[in-house]
């Protein structure tokens, strides 16, 4: 596959075809993509709802500025934060490499306490912004990775998140919404797909020394 053809293909889609719809095949591609995302010191602060369900979704519209994608994707992913990072998900990070990597306490128990202190030493309000920075590394990937599949996206901060939140119960779950991608398949009549992509020249975007 031609990376670079299939970046080329990508777009900001404006219109989704409402009848078509990702396989589970697909599907699981982003969930995986998603999971497997780099994020700071691996730890996942950073959930991602999936919302295949147009009766939940219709209510949405109006607080995404009426964007009909949000309604006309197959499914909405919703890059989300949590709303606070505890201890206890640093002690269940190392956990977990201990389970996976069989890796000795002597050697985990100064990286947990650091980071620990690390997060202590953060307010609330500087942990959301730190896991926010992990969301959109997750949606660039995902981005990628939709090109790559010949899934259409379309990247939205436009929204309001109280309001998703509100709705969907995010906060129930301990969790924030940040960032949409709705994904699916153009539809025939965008006009949007056939336009060329406007950038600088490759010299003037990079910079080599």
């Amino acid at each position: 596959m031609d990376t670079v053809k299939q970046l080329k293909w990508r777009y900001a889609t404006k219109k989704f075809d409402a009848q078509k719809k990702l396989s589970k095949e697909k599907l699981e591609v982003l969930k995986q993509a998603f999971n497997l995302t780099a994020t700071s010191y691996g730890l996942q602060t950073i959930k991602m709802v999936v919302l295949e369900n147009k009766a939940v979704r219709e209510p949405l519209v109006e607080h995404a500025f009426n964007q009909k994608q949000v309604l006309d994707a197959s499914h909405l992913l919703i890059i989300c934060i949590q709303n606070n990072i505890l201890d206890e998900d640093v002690v269940k990070y190392y956990d977990n490499i201990k389970g996976i990597r069989n890796t000795a306490e002597t050697i985990l128990k100064p990286y947990r306490e650091g980071l620990i202190q690390m997060m202590e030493k953060m307010s609330v309000d500087e942990r959301q912004r730190w896991s926010t920075n992990q969301a959109y590394i997750a949606l660039g990937n995902l981005m990628t990775v939709c090109a790559m599949e010949s899934i259409d996206s379309c990247p939205m901060e436009g929204f309001v998140p109280a309001k998703f939140d509100d709705i969907l119960k995010l906060t129930d779950k301990g969790l924030k919404s940040v960032l949409l991608l709705p994904v699916g398949y153009r539809a025939e009549d965008d006009m949007f797909s056939e336009f060329k992509k406007v950038r600088k020249p490759i010299e003037e975007a990079v910079v080599e020394i």
